[in-house]
C-alpha cells in the first residue's frame, strides 16, 4: 500500500528532521499520490519549513517512490 511505503520512507528523513527540533506527521496520502503531512516542532515555525518540505522531503519521496506526485503541508 502507498501509504505504508510512504511511512517507511519518512522513518528515514525523521532523523535530519529531529537533529533540528522538528518532525514531520504523515496526515493522508491521496489516490492521486498527493502526500500531505504536517510539520511539527521547530520544522512547523521555521522559516525555512518551505524548502525542507520542498527540496528534501518532496524530492526525497519522489526519488523513493515514483507514484508520490506532489507533498504538501496541512
Amino acid at each position: 500500500m502507498l501509504k505504508d511505503e510512504v511511512e517507511k520512507a519518512l522513518s528515514k528523513v525523521r532523523p535530519y528532521l529531529q537533529a533540528d527540533g522538528g518532525d514531520v506527521e504523515l496526515v493522508e496520502v491521496t489516490e492521486d499520490g498527493v502526500v500531505k503531512v504536517k510539520l511539527k516542532g521547530a520544522c512547523g515555525s521555521c522559516p525555512m519549513a518551505l524548502m525542507t518540505l520542498k527540496m528534501g522531503i518532496e524530492r526525497y519521496l519522489k526519488k523513493e517512490i515514483p507514484e508520490v506526485t506532489e507533498v504538501i503541508a496541512v
